[in-house]
């Protein structure tokens, strides 16, 4: 490929959704505990320092999992290293969470289970289509936490560039910087030019974009002669739809990959990064962990970013639309 030079970088945090999801991650505690607490050690000593969770990552009788294991995995750690990790977390904006101090109870049920290593406090959706009225408190609420040194930094997560203004504007009359939002961004995600709005809006207002689900729910990291069956139904149907319609995005993936003697999780992760955004790939393995962290060794070219750039307008392949996503 000819060019090479370089596109815009951002770093690489990691998500933790699969670290107590049965639903869609087939999560077990008796065989993955012992492997994810090997895959937390992998990714810190890769470079991997932003940790992204949520308090309803867990349900049921797993409520809590995913932050209470990786509370236990932070704890073994030494007071120098903990200290260089942003651990962020998602409070749900449920119907019964009302008034300022709707996420109070919530956000001290998360403390304990993160054991006091919480950074970074986020609203996991916006309520702005059924229930505007809900979120503006929520939203009070949680500066209340950042103005009483309670937590040091707050972000959103699932907003559209309307309500990202709006809760920009509304904080900073507080004084509380918004530091983060999250969006559902990779070469198979919807709602393009909404989201290509966030990003521009946000980069105007220095405001981080941390992209989920980059890898598709790891569609993209599939070769394209691969037919893998995922372990859960929902991943299971996914992959029938977008398998065989994002075959030339993973044809591409796997060439530049084979060009770069890298994987197509780099690849994949790495367009995210040259677009200004900062991945937040579900990590499960060690494997996985030094995977993710090579992205952070190289970037894609120009050249590369283009041919990538026009495979995705063609592309009519799309990962499903969160219906919490506001405008």
């Amino acid at each position: 490929m000819a060019g090479r030079g370089p596109c815009r970088l951002n770093s690489i945090g990691f998500g933790t959704w699969a670290w107590g999801n049965q639903f869609v991650w087939g999560y077990d505690s008796k065989t993955d505990d012992g492997r994810l607490a090997a895959t937390f050690r992998q990714a810190l000593s890769s470079g991997l320092n932003l940790i992204d969770t949520a308090d309803s990552y867990g349900t049921g009788r797993l409520n809590g999992r995913s932050e209470s294991l990786l509370g236990g995995f932070i704890d073994a750690l030494p007071a120098s290293r903990r200290s260089q990790l942003v651990v962020a977390t998602k409070l749900a904006p449920f119907p019964w969470r009302l008034g300022r101090r709707g996420f109070h109870r919530a956000f001290d049920a998360s403390q304990k289970r993160l054991g006091g290593h919480l950074k970074r406090v986020q609203l996991h959706w916006s309520t702005a289509r059924y229930a505007p009225w809900q979120e503006a408190a929520l939203l009070d609420g949680l500066a209340d936490l950042v103005q009483a040194q309670q937590v040091d930094e707050l972000g959103v997560s699932n907003v559209g560039p309307r309500r990202l203004r709006w809760m920009q504007a509304r904080l900073m009359e507080r004084g509380v910087k918004l530091r983060s939002v999250q969006i559902q961004w990779s070469l198979l995600s919807p709602g393009l030019a909404q989201a290509q709005e966030v990003l521009d809006l946000a980069q105007s207002l220095d405001i981080e974009v941390l992209a989920y689900s980059p890898l598709a729910f790891g569609v993209l990291s599939c070769a394209p002669a691969e037919a893998p069956r995922p372990s859960t139904w929902v991943r299971q149907r996914l992959f029938r739809r977008l398998l065989p319609e994002s075959l030339e995005i993973r044809q591409l993936l796997q060439a530049i990959a084979t060009e770069r003697g890298a994987s197509m999780v780099q690849v994949a992760l790495n367009w995210c990064r040259a677009t200004g955004t900062t991945p937040i790939p579900g990590i499960r393995t060690p494997s996985q962990a030094m995977d993710v962290a090579a992205a952070l060794t190289w970037q894609l070219s120009e050249s590369e970013c283009s041919v990538l750039n026009q495979a995705r307008e063609r592309c009519i392949a799309r990962m499903p639309s969160n219906p919490f996503q506001s405008r």
